[in-house]
């Protein structure tokens, strides 16, 4: 769900903003479907391939906060909750080639802080957009990831720990995405 799983924090006020919101959002989804299936077939292990995903999802975040940074500057939006978005996932994807060396707890339990830190930002971030349609969706998608953080960290010292569930962490959140954008071209077509 940060999906990152977070949305880029920028309060927008222009109607202008959600052409460029929409897009993202639909990218995202895309990129979560995609990371998720390629994560979920090497779940088992901590290989070349997981870990290259593992570090790519939260840089991928960052890339779409800078995109949603730059459109918010353009239309007068708020970025003080982008850059924090930035932050987080900047150090989650160092957090997370650190952490891979150590075994698939210590990537649960990184990967469980981001959510719980990336979700908090998301509930805010889908808060001050509500004007903008569709951000119930994003709201919601904060509280689970804030949820699934607190639940990946607890896995994280069970015998079982499993990549497997951050696979469908990202594709839920990607589905919220879509949710999402679908929601904003509606409001758009209400307008």
């Amino acid at each position: 769900m940060n999906d990152t799983l977070a949305p880029a924090p920028a309060a927008t006020t222009s109607a202008d903003a959600s052409p460029a919101l929409r897009k993202l959002y639909f990218l995202r989804f895309a990129f979560a479907a995609v990371w998720a299936a390629l994560l979920f077939a090497s779940a088992g292990a901590l290989s070349p391939l997981s870990v290259t995903l593992l570090v790519v999802y939260p840089l991928f975040d960052v890339a779409a906060a800078i995109v949603d940074l730059r459109s918010a500057k353009a239309n007068g939006g708020a970025a003080s909750g982008l850059y924090a978005n930035i932050a987080i996932s900047l150090l989650a994807g160092v957090g997370l080639a650190f952490a891979a060396a150590s075994g698939i707890p210590a990537v649960l339990r990184v990967w469980g802080v981001w959510a719980i830190t990336s979700g908090l930002v998301q509930l805010v971030v889908g808060a001050v957009r509500r004007k903008l349609g569709g951000q119930w969706a994003m709201i919601a998608s904060g509280a689970i990831s804030t949820l699934a953080g607190a639940s990946f960290f607890a896995q994280a010292g069970t015998g079982d720990a499993s990549l497997g569930a951050l696979a469908g962490y990202a594709f839920l959140g990607g589905v919220f995405f879509l949710v999402s954008a679908l929601r904003l071209n509606r409001a758009r077509s209400e307008a």
